[in-house]
């Protein structure tokens, strides 16, 4: 058995590269490193002084990540069963929509919302939360309803409303989840927002498609360099906020 499953492996492989292959024009595979080298040329040095004009879409990307985060947030509160107003309508509409956000990639969401809302920051902004509603969603519904229920009980003897049960007994237990998976998605949506520009969303998307429309390649330099430190600033900050709170 052993040995048929290294010959299925390999007839895997085979088909694999013959797919991979059956539209490849190897002409332009073989002047690739040509290519590569003379982009690199004309990306360098980068154009720095087109920094300043990178703030302001630097700031709507931020922007876009975290309010694109916090709108998801709602969501797992509707979809988890101890906390829904309704166990037969809105939790089965809630679920509908995690599993559904989480079939369409952000990206795809932007164009369609650009042509329905048009170009600008609203559609990214929902984009992303259209995006972190499936993953937030259900790792934090899953939170919800895997707390203790006795003091959900005790809360609720007192006499506290729902809202009241929901402030002191459901969300302080969840709040060290609720911020390691927000934060580690909002980490995620700086990276997604970024790039949302490119069909139009607004951000710093919109910078790197104008810059590649007219071949500014020193002008594209220094845009990969912003998102790369901006990225690795907001790595070190979720790292720091999960490693305070957890």
């Amino acid at each position: 058995m052993r040995y048929a499953a290294w010959v299925a492996l390999a007839i895997l492989f085979a088909f694999c590269w013959e797919v991979m292959n059956r539209g490849t024009l190897w002409v332009f595979v073989e002047d690739a490193p040509q290519q590569a080298a003379d982009l690199a040329a004309r990306s360098w040095p980068p154009r720095w002084d087109y920094l300043p004009r990178l703030w302001e879409p630097l700031w709507d990307t931020i922007n876009m990540a975290t309010l694109g985060t916090l709108i998801a947030v709602p969501v797992a509160f509707l979809a988890a069963r101890n906390t829904t107003p309704s166990t037969t309508v809105l939790r089965p509409l809630a679920l509908f929509i995690i599993v559904a956000s989480r079939s369409i990639n952000s990206l795809i969401w932007a164009l369609l919302l650009v042509t329905i809302v048009g170009p600008g920051l609203l559609a990214g902004i929902v984009a992303i939360a259209l995006r972190s509603i499936g993953f937030i969603g259900k790792l934090l519904y899953e939170a919800i309803e895997e707390i203790d229920q006795g003091q959900v009980e005790a809360v609720r003897s007192t006499g506290a409303s729902q809202a009241q049960v929901i402030d002191y007994a459901i969300v302080p237990p969840v709040l060290p989840a609720f911020a390691g998976i927000t934060v580690f998605r909002w980490d995620i949506n700086i990276r997604e927002s970024a790039i949302l520009g490119l069909v139009g969303a607004g951000g710093l998307g919109l910078n790197l498609q104008a810059s590649l429309n007219m071949l500014a390649w020193s002008q594209v330099t220094v845009i990969f360099a912003l998102i790369l430190i901006t990225v690795l600033v907001s790595e070190w900050v979720s790292a720091k906020v999960r490693h305070a709170i957890i």
